[in-house]
């Protein structure tokens, strides 16, 4: 029994401290970064799908109507009339006047996946190839476009960027523990396996050619699922392109999330894991210190309450520092062991689930994230 614990702490360790220091690699880079203006750079199209008006929508979106590029458009869509989100998007085109962004208000493009429906109903509106998708909880600072592109350009056959991501704005509990989950587990779980060669995209940043991507299929192949970044990602990754991660990481602002909202959409996550990866979603308990506790007190006795401290603090203050910086630093220290029994809750339940809610609408998840219709009772 020692040698199993002992291998399953090592894991852990050796996960942990290899994703912890690709996140920092990642965090310098961004931070060493150099953006040259003169350099000449193709038009682009932003797609911005919203539905809803979530605090700091406004904030997120002006984000992008003060990029420093110098030919590129914002295409926003919803699919209701009476979205809220056309208020906001209204006065933001009055304070930019200058700045090309069309509002299209249309009934969607067909699919289950409600924001992949959005897109497809918003593409043939955008006027250029290269395509940025991001979401409308994004806040990207005035270089993003340019980086995005620049990092496109790095190499030849890069098909796909993204970026990772940074929690911020916590005002709830909720939002707390959702902050640190992304700047923790999140950060590492995207970070590394992308260094590896293994793209993991983040869709809420995508650069793309649509050309190319067309040729892969389009929306039309992620319509019926719900990873639809992970698919898009792969559909790159098989047809010989490499997939990217830019140096900035971006502001994924989480104000006022309850509990319940974070318990939910990590139950979701969970469950696009487990069709995804079966393997890897039953060894995900190995990737965290607090599962592993009982196997390190096991071996190394109460020593092995110290490494299971070390490697939360090293994974979830650590990736908060090296993303964030110490700001707030107390946050991650107090919650990581809260945030982790939560996470192994909807770990289990996650197993035996097979429908979500999501954006109004109730599906049923099969194999690969693939959606169904639910049934009504």
């Amino acid at each position: 029994m020692i040698p199993i614990a002992a291998l399953a702490v090592v894991l852990c360790t050796a996960w942990t401290i290899l994703g912890f220091f690709n996140v920092v690699r990642i965090a310098r880079r961004a931070k060493s970064r150099r953006i040259h203006t003169s350099v000449r750079r193709p038009a682009l199209s932003v797609l911005k799908p919203l539905c809803g008006a979530d605090p700091g929508l406004e904030d997120n979106l002006e984000s992008f109507f003060v990029q420093r590029y110098p030919d590129y458009e914002i295409v926003f869509g919803v699919q209701d009339p009476h979205d809220p989100a056309i208020a906001v998007v209204e006065r933001l085109q009055e304070r930019h006047p200058h700045v090309r962004a069309r509002l299209v208000v249309h009934t969607g493009g067909g699919g289950i996946n409600p924001k992949v429906r959005n897109l497809r109903g918003m593409l043939p509106h955008a006027e250029h190839d290269l395509v940025v998708i991001s979401d409308s909880n994004v806040h990207a600072p005035p270089h993003y476009l340019a980086e995005m592109v620049d990092t496109l350009h790095s190499r030849d056959n890069i098909g796909l960027v993204t970026n990772l991501f940074v929690g911020a704005g916590e005002n709830t509990l909720g939002a707390a523990l959702e902050n640190v989950q992304l700047n923790g587990f999140c950060a590492v779980g995207a970070a590394l396996p992308t260094a590896l060669g293994d793209a993991l995209v983040v869709g809420k940043s995508m650069l793309l050619s649509r050309s190319t991507f067309e040729t892969l299929g389009g929306f039309e192949r992620v319509a019926d699922v719900l990873a639809e970044d992970f698919v898009m990602g792969k559909m790159f990754q098989h047809a010989g392109y490499g997939v990217r991660i830019a140096p900035t990481v971006l502001e994924n602002v989480t104000s006022s999330m309850r509990v319940l909202g974070f318990m939910q959409r990590h139950l979701r996550w969970s469950m696009l894991r487990w069709r995804l990866r079966p393997a890897a979603y039953l060894l995900e308990p190995l990737t965290s210190p607090l599962a592993t506790l009982p196997l390190a007190l096991l071996w190394l006795g109460p020593a092995g309450l110290a490494v299971t401290f070390g490697l939360l603090a090293l994974r979830d203050v650590g990736g908060w520092v090296a993303l964030r910086g110490w700001k707030r630093a107390w946050l991650p220290a107090l919650l990581s062991p809260l945030r982790e029994i939560c996470v192994l809750f909807v770990w289990g339940r996650a197993l035996f689930k097979r429908h979500i809610e999501w954006r109004g609408h109730r599906v049923r998840l099969g194999a690969g994230t693939l959606l169904f219709a639910a049934t009504k009772k």
